[in-house]
């Protein structure tokens, strides 16, 4: 029997679009969705989706703060951690749950290989196949093992580069990821485009600065070269 798994969203802001994300994911499958959303301006989720379990807090978290929400408070085995900006076209969860029953602890729509010629700067997409990391587009995860390796990193208030920090920790402990191509399609990204560009790029560099000092060099953690 495969693994229980639950669809995890963070609102933030831009609700509406948020509302076209949910009535894709319910289109093709009754996957349980749970939404997270802080901060004032997010409060209306609570009552825009009432058939959907969601807990708003009035203090504003940030992204890793978020992501371990979820780690943390539901129960089922598995957790896909979800942007707004992705829509379903088809069923995208019996694809991974088959393949985390295979035995990878992460697997994900969008991801790579750390460029190693670019002294881990940049992360080269090489399609389907086991990856260095994957991206929170759609990031699929064994919620246990990710608890035990760590979770996201909670000084990371913005999305952008904790994914693959989050991804590395997960090889770290020892997780293997898995990139697939999946019956999803990307909408306008707000949580890139419409952010402050001086707010984006702080805390994208923020985020990176940690990936280096911590694990640049750790050849160790990489999946094969391909």
């Amino acid at each position: 029997m495969a693994g229980s798994i639950r669809i995890c969203l963070i609102a933030d802001n831009f609700l509406e679009d948020f509302a076209q994300c949910i009535a894709s994911i319910r289109a093709h499958t009754d996957t349980p969705i749970s939404i997270f959303a802080s901060g004032k301006e997010n409060q209306a989720a609570e009552s825009m989706f009432p058939n959907e379990n969601v807990t708003w807090q009035k203090n504003k978290l940030g992204w890793g703060h978020s992501v371990n929400h979820f780690l943390n408070s539901v129960t089922e085995q598995y957790i896909v951690i979800m942007d707004p900006s992705t829509n379903f076209t088809g069923d995208a969860i019996s694809p991974v749950v088959a393949k985390l029953e295979e035995g990878y602890q992460g697997v994900g729509w969008r991801g790579g290989l750390m460029n190693l010629e670019d002294e881990w700067r940049s992360v080269d997409d090489c399609g389907d196949g086991d990856v260095d990391v994957i991206f929170s587009y759609f990031f699929a995860m064994d919620r246990e093992f990710v608890l035990k390796a760590g979770g996201a990193n909670p000084s990371a208030t913005y999305y952008r580069n904790a994914d693959i920090e989050m991804s590395l920790a997960i090889r770290a402990a020892g997780g293997k990821l898995w990139q697939m191509e999946l019956p999803l399609t990307q909408g306008r990204h707000h949580g890139y485009h419409d952010a402050d560009p001086d707010y984006r790029e702080k805390n994208s560099k923020k985020n990176y600065a940690r990936i280096l000092e911590k694990y640049r060099g750790r050849t160790d953690i990489l999946s094969a070269r391909r």
